[in-house]
Parts: C-alpha cells; sequence; structure tokens
C-alpha cells in the first residue's frame, strides 16, 4: 500500500481532483509533478516479455535437471493460497509473464504450458509467448488431464508442497501415478535459486481494526471458534488463512496489494490460549500488547516446532482444505497426529456480517457513492470529445475517491475497458495497451475501493455516443440478470447455484453466456472476493442473512465490447406475510446509476419498476452530497425509465 508522503503531494492531489472536478483534464506524463507518480494505488507498468523471459524458462529447466527432476508444477499461490500475493511470491508471473490472479504452469523437459480459466483466457494469450508455452484450461479440462499426456513413465515431477493444498497434491499423485511418473517434493523451490533478483517478503505495518468497525471482540470471536472446534471434533485447529487470523484477532495490514492483510498464522487448541506466528518487525507496541491480550505471538519460522509438539500428542488438528499448504498436512502426520481436513469454521463465520459491520458497508457505499456519481458525471461530460484514455479513467476514479478523505487503498486494480479490451473479463491496462475512449464505444469499469467501515465492489458500462442495436440488446438482456438476482425470494438454506441460472436466463436465450461466476462474497475492509459463499453453479454453501456478495452477470464480444453491472447485496429476510418457512432476499448496497441509455424496450414493467426503485433511491441517498453540476448530472441519469 503505497500513502502519499508528503504535504506536497497532498496538495498536488487536491488540485488534479479540482481539475478533474471542473473539466479539466490532462496528460499525465507531460503535466503531472513527479511527485503524483507515488500517489496511485495502482501501476500501469507492461509485465516483461520477451528474451528475459525465454531466458528464465531456459535457466529454469537447467536447475530441474541439476535436481534430477523432470518436470515442476508453479501455481499461483503462495505459502496460504491468498488471491493477492506480495512480489516476492509471483513466481509464476516472474517465470511465464502471465499476471492474473488465477493460474498454473507445468514446465517440463521439452513442454510446457500455462492453464488459466475463462476470465483470464484473451489476457494470457496476450502475456505469454506462446512460441515457449501452450495456454490450457484450468478447470475443464484440468491440467492433470495435460500431465496425463505428456509424462512418461519414470518422470519425476517436482512440487513446493507450501505452495499446494493436499488436494491438489492428491490430483498430481493420481495423474504422475497414471503415466508412471514419480510426484516429488521439494525442501526448496527452484525458481527461487534462479530468481536471482527476488524481492524480500513484505514487512507490512499491523494496525488494530476497532471494536467500532468490527463489531465484536476477539475473546468473543475466539469462543465462537472453540464451539465450532467442539462440533469438528478436534483437538486444535491452524488458521493458515490470514484474512482469518485479521478477522479472529481484530487486526489488518499491509503485506499485500489491496487486501489490507498481514501474513500470519494461529494456532488455536480447544483449550487454552492461541498462538500467533507473525514477523516481529510488523508489529508496533500498541499492536503486539492488542494481540497478547488474548494470544500469545511467536515468529513465522515458530510454527512447525509449535504444530510438531501439538502433533505429538496424537492431537488431532483441523487443516482448511482451501488454503493449509500439503507441507501442514505431512508435518502433522510425520509427528504422529491426525490432519481433519475440511471448511475452516472461520471462513463462515467471518462472511456473516454483524450489526456493525452491515451498518458500516452502507457508510461504505453511500460515501463511494458520492465519489462514483462525480466520476459518472465527469465520464459523459468528457469521453465524448475522445481524448481520454482507459488510464485516465482509472486514475480520475481513484481521484475521487481519495476526496473522500476515508479511501485507505483500492480493493483491486481498477478494470478501465473500451472497446476490444472491454471483452478482456480481467482486463488490466498497462501504458501499452492503453486505448483512447471514443465515441461509438463502450466503457466497461470495474472498481472498488477500501475503506475502514467497509469493502466495495461495482461495475458499471457506460455508452460513449450512440450505441449500435446489438450494444443494447446485449446490455438489456445483462440487466435484466441482475434485476432477476437483485428481485429474488429464496428459501433460507438455498445456495447459490440455485439462483445462477437466473441471471443467465435472458442471456441464454440467445445462445450467449459469460465465462464466471454471477457473484462472489466480499469481507469486511478485507478480501474484495471472500468465501465461501458464492453465486455461480459452483456455488454450494447455503446463502445466510448478514452475507454480502456481488451481483455481476456479463456478456463479452471478443475484439468488440464487454458489458458487466455489478452491485453488492446483503442478504436479508424477505419479511413475506403468512410465509411457511424463512424466506430471504437481497438488500442491494451499491448506489450508482445504470446506464439508461443501453437499455431497448424488452424490458419488462416488473424490471422498469425496480429500476425507477433503485435509481429513486440513489437520488435519494447520494443526491445531497454533490455539487450543483453533478446534482444535475445525477437527476438526469436517474430519470424514470418508460417504455412508451
Amino acid at each position: 500500500m503505497v500513502q502519499p508522503a508528503d504535504a506536497e503531494q497532498r496538495v498536488t492531489r487536491r488540485l488534479v481532483a479540482w481539475l478533474h472536478a471542473n473539466g479539466v483534464h490532462f496528460a499525465r506524463k507531460r503535466y503531472m509533478m513527479p511527485a503524483m507518480f507515488e500517489a496511485y494505488f495502482q501501476t500501469f507498468e507492461d509485465p516483461e516479455g520477451g528474451v528475459a523471459l525465454t531466458a528464465r524458462l531456459a535457466a529454469f529447466r537447467e536447475e530441474l535437471a541439476r535436481r534430477q527432476l523432470t518436470g515442476f508444477v508453479i501455481p499461483r499461490a503462495d505459502r496460504q493460497q491468498n488471491e493477492y500475493v506480495p512480489p516476492s511470491e509471483e513466481r509464476l508471473a516472474w517465470l511465464t509473464g502471465f499476471t492474473g490472479s488465477a493460474g498454473l504452469a507445468i514446465v517440463l523437459a521439452t513442454k510446457a504450458a500455462v492453464f488459466v480459466d475463462g476470465r483470464y483466457t484473451l489476457q494470457a494469450a496476450q502475456q505469454v509467448d506462446v512460441r515457449a508455452w501452450s495456454i490450457a484450461s484450468l478447470v475443464d479440462p484440468p491440467p492433470e488431464s495435460w500431465l496425463a499426456e505428456h509424462l512418461a513413465a519414470g518422470d519425476r515431477l517436482g512440487y513446493d508442497p507450501w505452495l499446494h493444498t493436499s488436494a491438489a497434491v492428491e490430483r498430481l499423485a493420481k495423474a504422475c501415478a497414471k503415466a508412471g511418473a514419480e510426484l516429488v517434493p521439494v525442501d526448496s523451490n527452484p525458481i527461487d535459486s534462479v530468481w536471482t533478483d527476488r524481492p524480500a517478503p513484505p514487512l507490512g505495518p499491523v494496525t488494530i481494526h476497532d471494536a467500532a468497525f468490527a463489531g465484536e471482540a476477539e475473546a468473543d470471536k475466539l469462543a465462537r471458534i472453540r464451539a465450532e472446534m467442539t462440533k469438528l471434533g478436534v483437538d486444535a485447529l491452524v488458521l493458515s488463512d490470514s484474512h482469518a487470523v485479521a478477522w479472529t484477532f481484530n487486526i489488518r495490514g499491509a503485506d499485500v496489494s489491496h487486501t489490507p492483510l498481514p501474513l500470519s498464522y494461529a494456532l488455536a487448541p480447544k483449550d487454552g490460549r492461541p498462538t500467533i506466528f507473525i514477523d516481529r518487525r510488523k508489529l508496533s507496541d500498541s499492536a503486539r500488547s492488542h494481540l497478547e491480550r488474548n494470544a500469545d505471538v511467536r515468529e513465522p519460522d515458530e510454527l512447525t516446532d509449535a504444530l510438531t509438539r501439538t502433533a505429538q500428542s496424537g492431537a488431532a488438528i483441523a487443516l482448511d482444505k482451501a488454503t493449509a499448504a500439503d507441507a501442514l498436512s505431512r508435518l502433522i502426520t510425520s509427528a504422529g497426529g491426525k490432519p481433519v481436513g475440511g471448511n475452516d469454521p472461520v471462513a463462515l463465520l467471518k462472511a456473516v456480517k454483524n450489526p456493525t459491520e452491515i451498518a458500516g458497508a452502507r457508510a461504505a457505499h453511500r460515501r463511494d457513492a458520492v465519489a462514483l456519481a462525480r466520476f459518472l458525471a465527469w465520464i459523459d461530460r468528457e469521453a465524448p470529445k475522445g481524448t481520454l484514455t482507459e488510464i485516465d479513467a482509472v486514475e480520475a476514479l481513484e481521484t475521487f475517491r481519495r476526496e473522500t478523505g476515508a479511501l485507505k487503498d483500492v480493493s483491486f486494480p481498477t478494470i478501465s475497458g473500451t472497446g476490444p479490451n472491454g471483452a478482456i473479463v480481467h482486463y488490466r491496462v498497462t501504458r501499452k495497451s492503453n486505448r483512447r475512449i471514443v465515441p461509438g464505444d463502450l466503457l466497461l469499469i470495474d472498481s472498488g475501493a477500501q475503506y475502514e467501515d467497509g469493502t466495495t465492489d461495482v461495475t458499471r458500462t457506460i455508452a460513449i455516443g450512440d450505441p449500435t442495436d446489438e450494444m443494447r440488446d446485449r446490455f438489456t438482456r445483462v440487466l435484466r440478470g441482475h434485476i432477476a438476482i437483485a428481485r429474488a425470494v429464496f428459501p433460507d438454506g438455498a445456495t447459490g447455484a440455485q439462483l445462477d441460472t437466473l441471471a443467465r436466463q435472458f442471456l441464454w436465450q440467445a445462445g450467449l453466456d459469460f465465462e464466471h461466476g454471477t457473484g462472489h462474497g466480499v469481507g469486511s475492509y478485507l478480501s474484495v472476493h471472500e468465501g465461501p459463499a458464492r453465486i455461480s453453479k459452483l456455488g454450494t454453501t447455503p446463502l445466510r442473512r448478514g452475507m454480502i456478495l456481488s451481483n455481476e452477470p456479463g456478456y463479452y464480444k471478443r475484439d468488440a465490447f464487454g458489458i458487466r453491472i455489478e452491485n453488492l447485496v446483503l442478504v436479508t429476510e424477505a419479511g413475506i406475510a403468512g410465509a411457511e418457512k424463512p424466506m430471504n432476499s437481497f438488500e442491494t448496497l451499491t448506489l450508482a446509476p445504470i446506464d439508461r441509455r443501453l437499455i431497448d424496450h424488452r424490458i419488462s414493467k416488473k424490471e422498469v419498476a425496480w429500476l425507477n426503485d433503485y435509481h429513486a433511491r440513489v437520488r435519494r441517498e447520494v443526491r445531497p452530497h454533490l455539487d450543483e453540476a453533478t446534482k444535475l448530472w445525477l437527476d438526469a441519469a436517474t430519470e424514470p425509465f418508460s417504455l412508451e
């Protein structure tokens, strides 16, 4: 997390924000002061490529040969399976050039492949040298199918047990066994041997997440966790997910980009004090004192000894199957303990927000809505001139959010894609890919903010000039799916998989679809992508009141345009009179106009009623906090839509 360094930066940023708000824009390279280059939370540098990456692959293969390994598996992961990882853990990007948040590579003696899911197919094709790497599916078929085809009997496939879960290792082992090959755990990662300028591990300072935002004391959370351990019948629980540690002990940090995460572990016995394993250099006296009220504090390298001592008594130790490294399970087993893999109970406790967190989320979204209204008004005024670029949009939106005075970080790198770039689901604009926003295109902008009281995530698709009939048809189909989720009423215990079809039905009617889930969970000043609940065909966790999820159907026409409409929603009681069973519904938290110019008349009266009610609420809650010019824009943007 990069913070402004001095008063000059703060003054300069206020000047830039004022100029943006008043319709003045300028090329950053020519006019912006050097200090401002450090002011943004996101950068636009192009990833490395070409000869450097080819040389890295050759050096890596030499290292594998030296270790008598035929191949190696490189996941996009750190030791805790975080979505965003520190620079020191970006092994996949360093070796392949692919910078997406999910992926895996396999290097064999003569073949190599990068595996990505549907969100990153286009991005991988642009970033990876296809002369050295093939690009394959991460999901269907999975990488194990590629291994079965390319491994030979007697091959020795290496892996780092700290970077894979036990379930992932089991899949790799089956593929190796089928081919007559051997899966070999390594003591040290061979990439680290050839990555000579690898960055040092992060040392972001730990901060206390105040009770005014957390809403529950650490001791009370620990009591609930112990109750869950009793249900599981285990003697101890390893918190391998740093998000779980942060939530349990009401701390935040700055070790990874865009998520206030302190990289750490914890070991919680069923009886007695838990232990937190975290680098002491991250802790101020107040932070250490805060932690020591409820736990012992140890260095990270003491985890293995502490876990070994616990396991030596034959203890049953719970591990999160989604984040616990295979190395932990192997250690427990070798010490005589019993690893119990399953779902981390903290994940579900954390996903159900308490009243304080819910109030904070509402406040954060109202605050964010003011910045969004100012940004959307600015885009409508300036973009039709044809002088703005995708990077200009990213910088302006972040500037408006900074002007709230409460922004801690963006919650992920802003996706700002116009024209064909908008069709890349997780597009990240760079100086090389930066495209001018011109009339006739759609601008898809997906962004979010980290505030102490809540995390936001919102996507709007904006017509620049006159949209085509095709654009309006696709947008309307996406909007109708979005409204179907927003208006859904469902029984308590229903899962995201049961709702996912609602978002796709109107696209399916035209033979269309989108290759990502409809919604993901969202944390409270934590990860913008939080489990375990989600709205997708894989969403098997029941949706519970207090969960916050995204509602974001989309459509992407390759080499042409992209459409996505995203609001965050809160699961609440439906309040149906005479209902024979508990029923739930969604409260929409995001407050930003949806572009009425992109809606055609295939929309129904009930959907129009939802849209007009939503826009009336946006006016009611956001308008009082805007300047006069933006009020006029908001009034026009939220006028009632009519089918006539």
